[in-house]
């Protein structure tokens, strides 16, 4: 390993190219990622640049963006191709399961070699929450109500973007998807018994233990296990996901810049205290997105706040966190810069483009 110093912040850039102060975050010696937005996107031309001056500052920082198809796909012009959403392959697999889950390789493989082309290195997903028909924000992301199908699609994404030299997040541990609220605006509470939980929708998560490269567990407060939501319970992360589930990959934090992203037993955390209390839960990587816009100052608290804590010894360093991070790395080489024209021509590339383009 290159560098074994704990770099447990991803943190987000302004805009399409960086400002003098993202730089300066970026360089910071506990930031060890960048997650992009629609806002940073402009053209494949751009995003290559921009990828590549964001590993001039720092080769070992993780590049991230949350595109999962369908709906939530942050880049879509410039030849990005729209991949289908989740639940129309789970459709597909209620007419034919072995041709979804083919579909569903084809599909990872198409979004990840796509962001890899232009210098990502991380998408987080796969969704692997159950469409229980009343989470709006979940919704058409899922692939289907029954776990099984779940895990099966899911673990085909999972192989198409491993394909593409990609590693992969499942989200959002337990699951998300049986309460109604909408975590970035609420404090959604799940009142199920531990066993209706673990019997239904922390299933995929169980059997793609051995196999998914990184969980994000949800804001979401299953009173009956626990008071915290579950990205702040040890019990959650440390006990049954680590312990009794055997999950050894990395976990990050949901977006604490999200309403449910920072209230612990009804008090509003800091943005600091937040991401401590994440990475004291279990965490390996604690996320505060879309801070960077205007002064930025939210970010240059955190990164200060996290100083002054390990200073004061509130905070210390983790190396196997920092061994789970750097092991999302891509699994080979980055593409060169000018390659997005090579992945078109690419055999594999183009058998998998013409399935999705059958849905």
């Amino acid at each position: 390993m290159a560098d074994s110093l704990h770099r447990p912040l991803v943190i987000d850039v302004a805009g399409t190219t960086l400002t003098a102060d993202d730089r300066r975050r970026l360089a910071h010696p506990l930031v060890g990622g960048v997650i992009h937005f629609a806002r940073n996107w402009e053209s494949r031309a751009q995003m290559t640049a921009l990828n590549a001056e964001i590993k001039s500052i720092n080769p070992q920082l993780l590049v991230c963006v949350d595109h999962e198809g369908g709906r939530v796909q942050r880049f879509r012009t410039d030849g990005f191709t729209r991949v289908p959403s989740m639940r129309s392959l789970g459709e597909r697999w209620m007419h034919d399961a072995m041709d979804a889950t083919r579909v569903a390789t084809a599909a990872g493989y198409v979004l990840a070699s796509e962001l890899r082309a232009v210098g990502l290195d991380f998408s987080f997903a796969p969704v692997l929450d159950l469409d229980h028909g009343e989470s709006s924000v979940i919704g058409d992301r899922s692939f289907h109500r029954d776990p099984r199908v779940v895990a099966l699609l899911a673990k085909s994404v999972m192989h198409g973007m491993l394909q593409a030299g990609m590693s992969n997040c499942g989200k959002h541990f337990p699951g998300h998807g049986f309460v109604t609220a909408d975590s970035h605006t609420a404090i959604p509470v799940d009142r199920r018994a531990l066993k209706a939980i673990l019997a239904d929708d922390a299933r995929p998560f169980e059997w793609l233990a051995a196999t998914l490269g990184a969980v994000m567990p949800a804001h979401v407060i299953y009173s009956r296990v626990d008071r915290l939501p579950a990205g702040f319970s040890v019990r959650w992360l440390q006990d049954i996901l680590r312990g009794q589930l055997g999950f050894q990959g990395a976990i990050f934090s949901d977006d604490l810049s999200m309403e449910a992203g920072r209230y612990i037993d009804g008090q509003l955390l800091s943005y600091t205290d937040a991401a401590l209390a994440a990475l004291a839960a279990g965490c390996d990587l604690a996320m505060l997105c879309n801070q960077s816009i205007g002064t930025g100052e939210p970010l240059d608290a955190l990164l200060d706040g996290f100083e002054a804590a390990a200073a004061a010894g509130h905070w210390r360093p983790v190396t196997e966190s920092e061994v789970r991070r750097q092991a999302l790395m891509p699994a080979r080489p980055s593409r060169p810069s000018h390659d997005w024209a090579a992945l078109q021509s690419s055999a594999a590339y183009a058998a998998a483009l013409a399935l999705l383009q059958e849905t």
